[in-house]
């Protein structure tokens, strides 16, 4: 079954499953991989009418199935990744002796992946993500892009690699007329630009507030703004640093999980680089996570030789440090670490998690947080 194919199915299967919200939000992904104008409208028709409707559920997926039906009327071609987008190799950059410096760092990014970017504050994330946008110079190593068709100045390179700092500028009129603004700088006909921010307008939830101004959104509503902008300019490479800084937990998910659909998009993939705090939250999207940690780089991938040597594990429990031990004593556990209100605990390889799941049953301690973080960027944090 084609890419392609499989999107549109998976969008049935989430309206069969009355998962409304989410179907919905895959259906407009499946509309704005046609770039089909005439498909454009029909969603942004029937966003208007959802928004009119809001208890009509069983109609509203009725009236998308049959614009579903018309988007797979409209097959694509999926866009072949061959070449990484930007190859960076032994990058490195210091701010002076006995000063912060970054590197050297590798890494190489497709089409369609998705890297988190992880540490603490104070160790490069943003350096390096500046250093990837082109913005701030690097003092040694190779930095190269692969765009398609290539790019030939400053704009050019900047319309397809594009970088979102954590505080974003101030912007005047209404959303809307500013998402206006923007598209009219590119080469987009003049009489399909209102279609084209209203269905970006839609597919980040901004319809309520696309007479707003930006005095009146919340930080959260802004950074979708900023998201339905950057994406308007179909960028082949996007840096965000920090985006889930202002948003709740729920608003997190669905932003990276919004994301993570876009990027993977059948015919236009977008590389994307994210800076984050919430590590298990950028874990679940991510292809690669990168950790940085004194300017240094490690990521989550292992070798096969270090993912059987060892079972890390952070548990919250109510209980003190002997009585776990007492109740992993015969799982092999070389080290039981308090870190912060949490205990991390250190097993053999040959331990397994399901073990150590029917250990804390077996034994009645009262679980409220655990979590397997043999492979998880965290474990760095809590070496």
């Amino acid at each position: 079954m084609l890419e392609y194919e499989k999107r549109i199915k998976e969008v049935k299967e989430f309206f069969d499953s009355k998962d409304t919200i989410l179907g919905y939000r895959k259906l407009m992904d499946c509309a704005i991989d046609t770039q089909n104008i005439d498909i454009f409208k029909e969603v942004i028709a029937l966003t208007d009418w959802k928004e009119n409707n809001p208890t009509k559920e069983e109609l509203l997926i009725e009236k998308a199935l049959v614009v579903l039906e018309h988007i797979a009327q409209h097959p694509i071609k999926k866009y072949e990744v061959e070449h990484p987008v930007v190859a960076a190799k032994s990058i490195k950059k210091s701010y002076g002796s006995n000063k912060f410096s970054l590197g050297p760092i590798s890494l190489t990014i497709n089409k369609g992946q998705v890297f988190g970017l992880v540490g603490e504050n104070g160790n490069g994330k943003t350096t390096l993500l500046r250093i990837l946008a082109k913005e701030l110079k690097h003092d040694a190593g190779n930095l190269a892009y692969n765009f398609t068709n290539g790019f030939k100045n400053d704009y050019e390179l900047r319309s397809k690699l594009v970088y979102i700092p954590q505080r974003t500028q101030k912007w005047y009129g209404s959303l809307k007329d500013n998402l206006k603004f923007v598209l009219s700088n590119y080469d987009i006909p003049s009489n399909e630009i209102e279609t084209r921010i209203l269905m970006m307008i839609a597919r980040f939830g901004l319809w309520k507030y696309k007479d707003l101004k930006w005095s009146e959104l919340s930080s959260g509503y802004k950074m979708r703004f900023e998201l339905a902008r950057t994406l308007l300019r179909q960028p082949e490479m996007l840096l965000l640093d920090e985006p889930l800084a202002n948003l709740d937990v729920l608003a997190q998910q669905v932003i990276l999980e919004d994301l993570k659909s876009m990027c993977n998009s059948v015919n236009n993939p977008i590389a994307l680089i994210l800076s984050s705090q919430q590590l298990y939250e950028v874990e679940k999207v991510s292809d690669k996570v990168i950790f940085l940690k004194n300017g240094k780089y490690k990521d989550n991938e292992m070798s096969s030789e270090e993912s059987t040597n060892q079972l890390v594990v952070e548990i919250d429990a109510n209980c003190d440090r002997a009585k776990l031990l007492t109740v992993f004593n015969d799982l092999s556990i070389e080290k039981l670490v308090f870190n912060g209100g949490i205990f991390v605990a250190y097993f053999n390889g040959s331990t397994n998690f399901a073990s150590v799941l029917e250990s804390l049953g077996k034994n009645k301690i009262e679980v409220t947080y655990l979590r397997d973080i043999s492979k998880s960027t965290r474990r760095f944090f809590v070496s």
